[in-house]
């Protein structure tokens, strides 16, 4: 595999993001499931990025990126969420709508089309989920954080990032003003004060919101 296919990329990018906001690897089954693709594909893929030196595996085993393969993955998460952060920024699209077009133009778009988009941009180091945006080195720049079904109670902190996996959430989310970057306290893994006033979340929220740990 000289080059990796946009469908090669997806697989990366996933193994990747699977372990950017947790420590457990990512298994093929859970990548499969990730991908909305059959457990047989999955396994015919990581052959063939195991077999180009982008990942390694074991039967049975987690996928794990290689040097090269995180190196490709940071390449295509930072197209993807300054696409993002451009379509938001630009296009007044909402942050419930930018993944799928981003999941397009991120296979099409030149690299000084990207370069003009981040310059525009003003380097931004956040998408408008509160995913870090890789630099142009492939640094990545991230605040500690703690997921809000593991978060103490009383607990108190920003909004750093919400999971952009479910458009309806996202929606809920903003209809009860929680968004990244606002203030919060933990009342319990479900409830939180927002502006001083409890606020009740949709309970997949408990795992799909991280907040900043101190």
């Amino acid at each position: 595999m000289a080059s990796p296919s946009p469908a090669a990329d997806d697989y990366l990018k996933t193994v990747f993001s699977h372990t950017e906001w947790q420590d457990a690897p990512i298994t093929p089954s859970v990548l499969a499931a990730k991908l909305g693709v059959a457990p047989s594909s999955v396994t015919e893929m990581v052959k063939k990025l195991a077999s180009a030196g982008l990942v390694s595996h074991v039967p049975y085993g987690a996928v794990r990126l290689t040097p090269a393969g995180s190196a490709r993955a940071l390449t295509m998460v930072r197209r993807h969420r300054l696409i993002e952060t451009w379509l938001v920024r630009e296009f007044d699209y909402a942050w419930d709508e930018v993944h799928d077009e981003a999941e397009v133009l991120e296979h099409t778009i030149s690299d000084r089309l990207l370069d003009k988009i981040d310059e525009r941009l003003g380097r931004p180091r956040y998408d408008p989920h509160g995913d870090a945006i890789p630099d142009a080195d492939g640094q990545v720049h991230r605040e500690p954080f703690v997921l809000l079904a593991d978060a103490a109670i009383g607990h108190r902190g920003r909004v750093l990032r919400v999971s952009d996996r479910d458009p309806a959430l996202l929606r809920a989310l903003e209809t009860a003003h929680l968004t990244v970057g606002t203030e919060v306290t933990v009342v319990s893994h479900t409830d939180v004060t927002v502006e001083g006033a409890r606020t009740a979340l949709p309970p997949a929220a408990a795992e799909a919101v991280w907040i900043s740990a101190g």
